[in-house]
């Protein structure tokens, strides 16, 4: 995972969630903190392209927060990589697993 460790994780929006586990993938950076607002949609295109200003095509979104913050992070990163990788926790084992969609 040696390449693996020069990306950037992106945690749509910071809570209590022990999110160290993703870490293993690439540096966390938070795109949003603590309460979400779900109608200012602008905000949260404003808040998650300048968060992802430096992102690169290899890098992941974290889905974590309300289905339209994660909607939006999600496009905000495909429209700039025509690229959307995913790391989605899976409950049952605790881990995360990696999807990968190429536009």
């Amino acid at each position: 995972m040696e390449g693996k460790s020069r990306r950037k994780v992106y945690v749509v929006n910071k809570s209590n969630h022990d999110f160290s586990n993703a870490e293993m993938y690439g540096k966390l950076i938070y795109c949003s903190e603590g309460r979400l607002n779900r109608y200012s949609t602008n905000d949260m295109a404003r808040k998650f392209s300048d968060a992802m200003r430096n992102s690169g095509p290899d890098d992941y979104i974290l889905p974590c927060s309300l289905s339209v913050a994660n909607l939006i992070a999600a496009v905000v990163f495909a429209i700039k990589h025509k690229t959307l990788n995913l790391l989605l926790f899976k409950p049952s084992t605790g881990e995360y697993i990696e999807r990968n969609h190429r536009f």
